[in-house]
């Protein structure tokens, strides 16, 4: 345990955003190369910036948890920031950092898939290093949970993609129309870390549709490009209740993947009941030691149920807490036994952490994905592709940088920090030599 001296000094000796690209460089070497290479849309003559200064300043922007555009622009507007990522793209001549309108100009024509692809390059940069095997389910599949939620909304109509919601007053029967943006996003789930590996967005193809776009077609849009980007890589699918339905079952047989979804009474009834008859006749739980103490777990599971010509198992854990029990049943083509059955039930309940670790940390503690930082449909989509990315390189570094196993900081501060090392201290040539220095990163 450091005393409080020593982590005064593990701070002020720290340069935490050199610690960052020195994560950065660990894991994604070429990161840079791979910006500089995307299509740039615009005309050629009228190029004062190349795409890798201006996405890697979006993507600093991100890290750093600036919300606005004008506030990027405002906050990087110094001599000291200027060379600092003129050094880290290793260029020379960078005399000012482009313009939030510039930024949003590029983000307007940049193709997303682009960005798409970076984020495909990051992934199979990590699934490379082979330093998160033992966070595999079961130690065969990655866990990969689908979920969607809500970006932007507009009281009249955005643009021709926007979803259509109406909501009925009760007491006065008046009703309100709320016009909006959504995405479903796919994460992989490494530890308490979760990366997104794929990102679909629910929108209609024009004002006058005859239905609209949902979740579940865009899973099946998603599902898609992550078997075509990862042919493969052994997937074991996480979700709600949503997902538990013959359409997702059969595209799991199709692409050699695996489901472990959340299930609900109601969902599929026939399945229920069965395993509800099976479980007053045939009551499993097993047992297991946790320190000096000896306790019944609640979990109860039945193989083979029939269904629609498949076999699917259920298993229930009986969460026995202070405020009352909470139950929760998972369906999945999985064999349960004794041996995996809590291991199994661990892994479904990873599904809540896209919500807290994805969705609730972007929206509310760092990224403000929220935010509209362009009413461009397009730079909308590539705002959200690029905190993404962000979000990636932020959970590397905060759980794999040292000086964080040292001292403990809030998100907040540690964006703060990053901010204010690149705004006043200018890195040295010992600084940038020190990067090319091998590293080990471990993670718990």
């Amino acid at each position: 345990m450091a005393t409080r001296k020593e982590k005064r000094e593990a701070e002020k000796n720290t340069n935490f955003f050199l610690e960052f690209i020195r994560i950065k460089n660990h894991f994604f070497k070429d990161l840079n190369e791979w910006l500089r290479g995307v299509k740039d849309p615009r005309h050629q003559s009228y190029i004062t910036y190349l795409p890798d200064v201006i996405l890697y300043v979006m993507i600093l922007k991100n890290i750093m948890g600036l919300i606005s555009m004008r506030e990027t622009t405002d906050k990087l507007n110094k001599d000291e920031c200027i060379k600092n990522i003129e050094k880290m793209l290793g260029i020379e001549g960078l005399e000012e950092l482009p313009h939030y309108d510039t930024m949003n100009d590029f983000l307007s024509e940049l193709d997303p898939s682009e960005l798409e692809k970076i984020r495909v390059y990051m992934i199979k940069e990590l699934l490379k290093k082979r330093c998160f095997e033992d966070f595999r389910i079961l130690g065969k599949y990655w866990g990969v949970i689908f979920d969607a939620t809500g970006l932007y909304t507009f009281k009249e109509r955005h643009c021709e993609h926007c979803l259509k919601r109406e909501y009925v007053n009760k007491e006065t029967g008046e009703v309100t129309t709320v016009y909006m943006h959504q995405v479903l996003e796919a994460k992989l789930v490494i530890g308490d870390m979760v990366f997104s590996i794929g990102t679909e967005f629910i929108e209609n193809e024009g004002e006058e549709v005859s239905k609209q776009d949902c979740e579940l077609k865009a899973f099946y849009r998603l599902a898609g490009k992550i078997k075509r980007d990862f042919k493969r890589l052994p997937i074991c699918i996480l979700g709600d209740s949503l997902y538990a339905c013959e359409g997702v079952f059969k595209l799991c047989d199709e692409y050699g993947w695996k489901f472990l979804i959340r299930y609900k009474e109601g969902r599929i009834k026939s399945v229920g009941e069965e395993f509800k008859a099976i479980k007053e006749i045939e009551g499993m739980s097993i047992r297991k030691r946790e320190g000096d103490i000896e306790r019944e777990d609640n979990i109860f599971w039945a193989n083979d149920i029939s269904y629609n010509e498949r076999l699917v198992n259920l298993i229930e854990f009986v969460d026995e807490g202070e405020e009352g029990d909470k139950r929760y049943v998972f369906i999945t083509d999985i064999k349960v036994t004794k041996k995996n059955a809590l291991a199994l039930v661990c892994a479904g309940r990873n599904r809540w952490k896209i919500e807290n670790e994805g969705f609730n940390r972007q929206k509310n503690l760092i990224y403000a994905i929220g935010h509209i930082n362009s009413y461009n449909y397009n730079a909308m989509k590539n705002h959200y592709l690029l905190a993404q990315i962000a979000d990636i390189l932020m959970q590397l570094y905060i759980n794999g940088a040292k000086v964080f196993k040292l001292i403990k900081k809030t998100i907040d501060n540690i964006c703060l920090h990053i901010l204010e090392d690149l705004r006043n201290k200018i890195l040295t040539y010992e600084d940038i030599t020190s990067l090319a220095k091998p590293m080990q990163v471990r993670f718990t």
